[in-house]
């Protein structure tokens, strides 16, 4: 359900670029540093947008160096060093290995039980660190998965719990309470966006599988034709689509971003928007996106 904000890399400059690249690169970094090399697999864009966000608006001390990397041997690239960074990889962790559970849950595949036990051990430790936010996190993840089992008919009822699970995770308890309340918002919205875009993104998926999916149980889906159901819908999931990134986008014009601003409106205006055009309009799932 993760990776989907990510920014319209055309549109960028290429100083943006760098300074883009150089979070995402401090992230998997951080990951590596701290939970292990492998685990470095996990990072997502999220993470990285994360990153960006907090340190938009919070003054930390930041290194910048000029390295390699095994993914990209031959050529240096900037890479950020501080405490957003390392904060952005434990919820990258954290939210890796609810993913994972999730798939295990699903379909006890032998791929989501490798990524479980390799995580289990980093996991844990980030518990003891932030047992709060975990724990708001799992509870989150159980009402998800009891509407899911009740076969919840209300997208908006179905969202409701992954939309409090980003409350959660663009929360930084640093920040003073009405940041944290902006932010709080715009995680809120954001979730409730992932989660709908990955349902139609996985439509098809579902339908082969038999799986719980909220907009086949909203819309009432009966064994038609996919693309005709997908046609019929998508005004409907865009309306909603759109005005949740229109509130995130309200709640990031109010947090006064002083670095990284035309990044992130990169990602909010441009990007997200992009990826609901391509994902509502696609009529096969052609899925995943290259490490930048």
């Amino acid at each position: 359900m993760f990776g989907y904000i990510m920014p319209e890399k055309p549109e960028l400059k290429i100083k943006e670029f760098d300074m883009y690249r150089a979070y995402y690169c401090g992230v998997c970094k951080s990951i590596g540093r701290r939970h292990g090399q492998i685990k470095r697999m996990t990072l997502t864009y999220d993470a990285a947008f994360l990153a960006l966000l907090l340190c938009s608006i919070l003054n930390v001390e930041t290194k910048v160096k000029k390295e390699r990397c095994m993914v990209h041997p031959t050529k240096k690239s900037f890479v950020i060093y501080n405490e957003i960074i390392d904060y952005s990889s434990d919820i990258n962790i954290i939210l890796a290995y609810n993913n994972i559970i999730d798939k295990w849950k699903d379909d006890k595949s032998k791929i989501a039980l490798v990524g479980l036990v390799g995580l289990k051990r980093a996991y844990k430790k980030l518990h003891s660190k932030y047992s709060t936010k975990c724990d708001i996190i799992n509870r989150r993840l159980e009402e998800l998965s009891i509407l899911e089992k009740n076969n919840c008919d209300s997208m908006d009822a179905a969202a409701e719990p992954f939309a409090k699970l980003m409350e959660e995770v663009l929360d930084y308890e640093k920040l003073d309470d009405n940041t944290r309340q902006i932010l709080r918002w715009m995680g809120y919205n954001l979730g409730k966006w992932i989660y709908l875009i990955d349902a139609f993104d996985d439509l098809e998926d579902d339908i082969k599988n038999s799986s719980y999916n909220p907009l086949l149980s909203h819309f009432k889906y009966n064994g038609n034709d996919v693309c005709e159901f997908k046609d019929n819908i998508k005004e409907q999931v865009e309306f909603t689509l759109l005005y949740c990134l229109g509130e995130a986008s309200k709640a990031f014009q109010l947090l006064a971003a002083k670095e990284n601003k035309e990044i992130l409106e990169n990602i909010l205006y441009i990007g997200m928007l992009s990826k609901t055009d391509k994902i509502l309009c696609q009529r096969s799932c052609v899925k995943g996106e290259k490490s930048i």
